[in-house]
């Protein structure tokens, strides 16, 4: 699970949110603020994404070419209730 692109993104993440925090610290102007955090949120979406197709590629795949229906079901369920949780 370890994959390079999302320990990256991850990292830019940590270094993003220090930035946020210290922008903060500094009373810097809220819209600038705000702008920065929508920033970070977008980066953090693109790291689900990268995470979400490694677990297709990995996880599902396994499960799909298994013989056990209960484990596929249960796969199936937890990708269906990560995008309902909005």
């Amino acid at each position: 699970m370890a994959d390079k692109k999302i320990l990256n993104r991850m990292s830019y993440l940590i270094g993003h949110l220090k930035a946020n925090l210290k922008m903060i610290n500094e009373g810097r102007y809220c819209i600038d603020i705000i702008r920065q955090n929508q920033a970070v949120i977008s980066a953090l979406r693109k790291a689900n994404e990268l995470i979400l197709q490694n677990h297709l590629e990995t996880c599902v795949t396994r499960a799909i070419k298994g013989k056990s229906v209960k484990e596929k079901e249960r796969v199936f369920q937890e990708i269906l209730e990560v995008f309902n949780e909005k």
